[in-house]
């Protein structure tokens, strides 16, 4: 009898490579499944490295999924870097020349810092990023109880870096060519809470300036002014990994132009994650939607269908969770339409309704936003606001604003939205 069994391949040891395992699994228990994975080691929460750093976590409780989950699902790890996709011989490429065949293969390669030219950047001998475990470990043996630390970048990876080192250094100053903190998905008063609130514990601000170029410990901005440091964290920005995609052949725009299920336009070959650019569902066109959420349900749904199966992920949308020192922020979608606004004790909610539907919210706050998973399953199911209370719904999230046959239909949904 021959055998059947088939190599899955899978490219990017974050979120989505593990999503992607997990779908392939529901359907297919025994093939062989191979991540390669360039970090070496297993998938973890990577928006957990600030949390690291202020020694809130620890690295074992950043794993994604437990130590025993590779092996009881048959999940072959190597480590090194994929430099090239033969879509004719359906074969992967190592960096040391290894050349692994198969039937499917997922880029889940995710994204890399994008480090603008700076003049004088090569005089900085203590730089770092800050996306990854390394990069925390690295930056962490690198502070100590008088360093000044320059970060470029108001973004949320430059402010959790802040956020995670402010305690362990003699100051943090955060610069940022954007006029406010979190310009991408803050607008001018919920950043300025944000700002206020991590000016508080010491974090220092140079907005609307940034550096243009360095010495050894000096930053000279744009402005004029100049900046003294002992650390440079680097917090610019990121671009999506789409070179194998690209160098194979296949379509990509910002991220790789992938379907609603998750196919590439080459054959056998998928792609989820961060170096993916998908339709927003929220009504903002095709983007890189680069957040966690849809990356897991993105790398299922690729596995699912490598696999056989036909799933669909269509109701991706950009959304962010994020807190400073107690004060959180949730926002999700585009922030278009009618603007409809609810304001509490200490917070602000903000909401965006088109054409009868919820396309985008802000919330701020000192308490954790329970039941908002409420607002992003409006905007990704297009639920209709006039079936429902939603005066009452930008006060507080609750199934008792929807009808009966809403909720029956969408409670599971708004759970784990």
């Amino acid at each position: 009898m021959l055998d059947m069994k088939k190599t899955y391949v899978i490219i990017g040891g974050g979120v989505a490579a593990v999503g992607c395992a997990e779908g392939i699994r529901t359907t297919d228990k025994s093939s062989r499944v191979v991540i390669i994975a360039d970090e070496g080691r297993a998938p973890y929460f990577r928006p957990l490295i600030s949390y690291y750093l202020e020694g809130k976590t620890d690295l074992d409780r950043m794993r994604y999924r437990p130590e025993g989950f590779y092996s009881e699902n048959g999940i072959e790890f190597i480590n090194g870097k994929a430099t090239a996709i033969d879509v004719k011989a359906h074969t992967v490429t190592l960096d040391g020349g290894r050349k692994i065949k198969y039937d499917a293969v997922c880029v889940a390669a995710g994204s890399s810092p994008f480090v603008p030219p700076m003049e004088g950047l090569d005089k900085v001998e203590k730089k770092f990023g800050f996306m990854t475990e390394d990069d925390a470990l690295s930056l962490g043996d690198a502070l100590f109880p008088d360093c000044r630390v320059l970060i470029v970048g108001a973004g949320l990876i430059g402010l959790k870096c802040a956020e995670g080192i402010v305690s362990r250094c003699g100051s943090v100053t955060v610069c940022d060519l954007a006029p406010r903190v979190l310009s991408s998905i803050l607008d001018g008063e919920a950043a300025s809470l944000m700002q206020a609130r991590l000016e508080e514990h010491g974090i220092k601000f140079l907005l609307s300036d940034t550096a243009a170029s360095f010495g050894p410990h000096t930053a000279f901005m744009k402005s004029g002014k100049t900046v003294d440091f002992d650390v440079l964290v680097l917090a610019v920005g990121v671009r999506a990994n789409v070179s194998l995609v690209k160098d194979a052949g296949g379509s990509v725009g910002r991220g790789i132009t992938v379907d609603c299920r998750m196919k590439t336009s080459l054959p056998d070959v998928y792609a989820a994650g961060d170096c993916t650019e998908t339709e927003d569902a929220s009504g903002g066109g095709v983007r890189v939607m680069a957040i966690m959420p849809n990356a897991a349900f993105g790398g299922r749904c690729a596995g699912a269908n490598m696999a056989g199966g036909d799933a669909v992920f269509d109701c991706a949308i950009p959304m962010n969770a994020i807190g400073f020192f107690g004060l959180h922020a949730l926002t999700a979608g585009t922030y278009e339409g009618e603007l409809h606004e609810a304001r509490g004790d200490g917070t602000l909610r903000r909401f965006y309704v088109k054409d009868g539907y919820l396309s985008g919210f802000m919330l701020i706050g000192d308490d954790e936003f329970t039941g908002a998973g409420i607002y992003t399953s409006l905007i990704r199911n297009r639920i209709p606001l006039d079936t429902l209370d939603f005066e009452t719904l930008m006060q507080a999230p609750s199934v008792a604003s929807f009808s009966p046959g809403y909720r029956s239909l969408n409670i599971e949904g708004w759970k784990n939205a």
